[in-house]
């Protein structure tokens, strides 16, 4: 089992997150941001990972610190999960219709953190969630687990399906590029390294 644990303490939040990559995709999420938590719970089904989250954060303020501590936390945790990448396809893309909205996400376990998100006009609040968190969160997963992720709304009109397509996708194209490569056990790069 490819598992991670992170703990994750600021002066700000308190981020626990357990993931294991070769799960089920059950999860527990308690973020204190009820559509972040659909998001993640999306993101873990998708994926078939077992996702534990909790976070004690200061969202009187707002979500911000608390949906970009996640993002790195959850990085994190998928960075120690993988080690040094052995085996995995390395590479996985997706694309996800949802109603009117079509996301594709695809991304590359480099070791080169890098992203590009497109996800065109969004409205400035899905409930009581600020949509630019979305960027944020893909942004601090992105680096902290060393992904070049690029993320894309190739068209659609309502926010919250853009927003969980862009989820949903991310788990499937994670899923992908996690899996074990059953013709190669090598780490996949000319380099012998990410």
């Amino acid at each position: 089992m490819r598992t991670g644990k992170i703990t994750r303490t600021t002066k700000e939040t308190s981020v626990e997150i357990s993931i294991n990559l070769d799960g089920e995709g059950k999860s527990e999420i308690k973020s204190g941001i009820g559509f972040f938590d659909h998001m993640l719970t999306l993101f873990a089904a998708h994926g078939l990972f077992d996702l534990t989250v909790k976070c004690d954060g200061d969202t009187y303020v707002d979500g911000h610190h608390s949906v970009e501590d996640i993002g790195i936390a959850l990085g994190d945790a998928i960075k120690a999960a993988l080690k040094d990448c052995a085996g995995i396809n390395r590479y996985g893309s997706f694309y996800l219709p949802m109603d009117e909205t079509l996301a594709f996400v695809a991304l590359d376990i480099s070791g080169r953190p890098y992203l590009v998100c497109d996800m065109g006009e969004l409205s400035p609040m899905v409930g009581a969630f600020d949509t630019e968190l979305v960027e944020e969160f893909l942004r601090a997963f992105a680096t902290h687990s060393g992904i070049t992720l690029h993320a894309k709304i190739l068209y659609g009109k309502n926010s919250h399906h853009k927003i969980e397509a862009i989820f949903k996708a991310l788990g499937h194209a994670l899923r992908i590029a996690v899996e074990k490569d059953a013709r190669n056990d090598k780490i996949p790069s000319t380099k012998g390294m990410l």
